[in-house]
């Protein structure tokens, strides 16, 4: 899918691009390639001059190579972006380009962004620029509110992590906590581990994106100055992100804690009938030895009595176990 973006009036429109005429009717200062096919890849070419790497996608491209500038001016990032689904929450890989001064082509001033899937982050600055007027001037500042979309987006994120923390700990602490609810607690709080920290990384590779644009100096001074500002807001976000690690490690141990002690319980009744049942055990053995002077066994009353005794040694321990506490 091929979606170009062009400012008028303050405001950014979207429209997509069918055929290479219809790209040669608009100036846009943004072309969004959404999974391109090899034609719309040849469209950008013929009439931007720019090609886009075949690697441009590839998650394995080492590190260093994810952020430079090419002799010709085109200035290449790879930054990840978060998306946080409920079912499967996970990042995705986008390349940028933008060339700035190579006047030569009609590549210049405009930002070509590549990704496999639609990003939350990119829907988001879609909405605002066309809700409000004077929100981006160029093609850098389209690439700045993108990172600064994707902060604000992970910094919503980790409040919804924080809102399922609560309601986990709610379970775990109420007290009653059944072998059940617990595994149920553990995978939810595992789950939010998880997206905690892809959004860890997340904020990792923004500063890194952001720090390279700075450090290009292809920002002037008021764009300088607010991507210093996203710096320090995803400096918050590395707090609050090892905060709820903390608070998850907690949950952890507690919801394990429970465990042990629900598995505890069960050991204790297993313990208690065995020291119960000890002594009518003995009584039964003492009586089952066949001896042939046992006073008790020529009496019509042995029987009875072996009975009675191996009861009361039965019941006087668990009188004593419950009098102690320890059946509870």
């Amino acid at each position: 899918m091929l979606n170009i973006f062009t400012l008028a009036n303050g405001r950014l429109f979207q429209e997509e691009i069918e055929s290479l005429e219809e790209l040669s009717r608009f100036q846009p200062i943004w072309v969004d390639l959404e999974s391109p096919t090899l034609e719309e890849k040849r469209w950008i070419k013929q009439y931007f001059g720019l090609s886009i790497p075949e690697d441009a996608m590839d998650e394995d491209i080492e590190e260093s190579a994810r952020f430079y500038e090419e002799d010709n001016g085109e200035l290449h990032i790879r930054s990840d972006f978060l998306i946080a689904d409920e079912d499967e929450p996970r990042t995705v890989r986008c390349a940028f380009i933008l060339n700035q001064h190579n006047a030569d082509l009609k590549s210049q001033g405009v930002l070509f962004s590549i990704h496999d899937e639609d990003v939350p982050v990119f829907r988001l600055l879609r909405m605002r620029a066309r809700r409000a007027p004077g929100l981006i001037e160029d093609a850098k500042e389209v690439l700045l509110k993108l990172f600064d979309a994707d902060a604000e987006y992970s910094a919503d994120t980790l409040e919804g992590i924080y809102d399922k923390l609560e309601t986990a700990g709610k379970k775990v602490l109420s007290g009653d906590v059944t072998d059940a609810m617990a595994g149920e607690v553990l995978g939810a709080i595992a789950r939010q581990e998880d997206l905690n920290g892809r959004i860890r990384r997340n904020v990792m590779d923004t500063r890194r994106a952001v720090s390279f644009m700075m450090r290009s100096k292809m920002l002037n001074a008021e764009q300088f100055e607010e991507a210093r500002q996203i710096l320090r807001d995803i400096d918050s976000l590395d707090s609050h992100t090892a905060f709820l690690f903390d608070k998850i490690n907690f949950l952890m141990d507690a919801t394990v804690g429970f465990i042990n002690i629900n598995q505890n319980k069960i050991i204790k009744i297993f313990s208690v009938a065995s020291v119960a049942l000890l002594p009518p055990t003995l009584i039964a053995s003492l009586y089952g030895m066949n001896f042939q002077y046992m006073p008790e066994l020529s009496q019509k009353w042995g029987y009875p009595y072996a009975l009675t005794l191996m009861v009361a040694s039965a019941v006087v321990p668990m009188w004593y176990f419950r009098r102690r506490g320890w059946l509870k």
